[in-house]
């Protein structure tokens, strides 16, 4: 039986909404753990004062150089020692998950009892960097809570300026809309970085995540200096049946609103059914006997609202793999970034197809780790190195597909376009 609750009047403010709130989770915890009684005491007081009391430290396990996240209290009372003793230290391990975060109920249940014998009860089904987090837990019971988690087969995650554990969404394991194998590039990349996510050696953090389809459960193009978002580069596959039973429930008006309206590049229209055009780049198929859908896919920019909503009767095409985006962070020293084309199209269908990814994520880490300034992201390091040179230091050709955003001004000046020229012929033939 723990220690009696401390008075949490502001916290228990959060429990009087309609909604379930955390208040109450954490107040189940205490009824067995001092440290979540002592946790709730701090947080409290952290309400009360508007101020956060944990400092970071150095905490860890034998042979690695990071994953552990160290918390130690700065509330201290007259005689320098902590007012909420039992929550003096509240350290958090990241555990990396498997990929498309498969678990089976058994190992779940491992993972509450270990917690329970060593730590405060609390964990994170995932944190923002896709790890689990075992939350809380003192610098004592850090390497034997380690070790029972490692003996079932679980690794330490990424923490500190290293490459950090990557994410993947479940994909081709149930989900229709996958255009590459997630877990296996996933693995991949995880098994080829081990080292570099274990023993933190980088100007600061390097993260992947691995999206099957342009839907990026994933977040991506958001939250990855790495992004291997999953596309197709042929037409948009059609099933009549299907569209034709979603005709049938939604009618013209859903399809009109939901459908054509919705496509950002009007890629799409809605056209009686015998004056549909027929062409290579063209998707056609009818809704009822009189209408039809035509799709002209030079113009579609895969953003999945169409095969969304009519889901298998739209579908991805069958020439399919992914496009490669660097630069996603939150803000940091300048605002948000999303992940800008490096890569518009690689094949992950073959082991050498696999391959060519793994190089060239090490030749962006490479090149991070040489021209990075302490604390910057990729994002921030190509904003102020340029994007020509990181594709020139990347070994990577120019690409129409590598714009941040479009032109604004349609209007190009031209005069001088010829003296330019002639200054590149002279360099080439000298």
């Amino acid at each position: 039986m723990a220690k009696q609750l401390h008075p949490t009047p502001m916290l228990d403010a959060l429990e009087s909404g309609p909604w379930p709130s955390f208040v109450t989770g954490l107040k189940r915890l205490a009824a067995d753990k001092d440290i979540a009684v002592d946790l709730l005491g701090q947080l409290e007081t952290s309400y009360m004062t508007r101020k956060g009391y944990w400092k970071g430290g150095t905490v860890g396990v034998f042979g690695y150089g990071g994953g552990v996240i160290p918390r130690f209290t700065e509330l201290k009372g007259a005689d320098e020692q902590p007012i909420f003793k039992d929550a003096a230290e509240f350290h958090t391990i990241r555990i990396m998950p498997p990929a498309g975060m498969h678990y089976d109920t058994d190992t779940l249940r491992k993972f509450a009892d270990i917690w329970e014998r060593h730590g405060s009860g609390l964990i994170a089904f995932h944190g923002q960097s896709g790890d689990i987090m075992f939350q809380g837990c003192t610098t004592e019971a850090v390497q034997p809570a380690w070790d029972e988690i490692n003996e079932m087969g679980f690794d330490m995650g990424g923490a500190g300026p290293a490459v950090r554990t990557a994410m993947s969404c479940v994909g081709a394991a149930r989900c229709e809309q996958s255009c590459y194998d997630e877990a296996k590039v996933h693995r991949a990349v995880t098994n080829a970085f081990t080292d570099d996510l274990h023993r933190p050696s980088l100007p600061y953090k390097f993260k992947f995540k691995f999206s099957g389809c342009p839907n990026d459960c994933m977040n991506s193009i958001q939250r990855a200096d790495m992004a291997v978002i999953g596309t197709w580069r042929d037409n948009i596959r059609t099933d009549e049946a299907l569209v034709r039973a979603y005709f049938a429930k939604h009618g013209m008006t859903d399809l009109v609103n939901d459908v054509v309206a919705r496509c950002p590049s009007k890629a799409i229209q809605v056209k009686e059914a015998d004056k549909v055009k027929t062409g290579a780049t063209i998707s056609s198929v009818k809704v009822n006997d009189t209408h039809a859908l035509e799709i002209e896919n030079r113009d579609c920019v895969r953003c999945m609202q169409c095969i969304n909503v009519i889901t298998g009767g739209l579908a991805p095409g069958k020439d399919k793999g992914a496009t490669i985006l660097v630069g996603g962070k939150r803000t940091l020293k300048i605002g948000d970034l999303m992940g800008t084309v490096v890569v518009p199209f690689i094949k992950l269908d073959t082991d050498e197809g696999v391959e060519s990814l793994v190089e060239l994520t090490q030749s962006m880490i490479d090149f991070f780790a040489e021209n990075a300034l302490e604390h910057e992201r990729t994002g921030e390091m190509i904003e102020r190195i340029g994007l020509v040179n990181y594709l020139e230091g990347l070994g990577l050709e120019i690409d129409p597909a590598m714009v941040s955003a479009p032109r604004t001004n349609p209007y190009v000046r031209m005069d001088g376009w010829d003296e330019e020229v002639a200054k590149i012929n002279a360099k080439k033939s000298a």
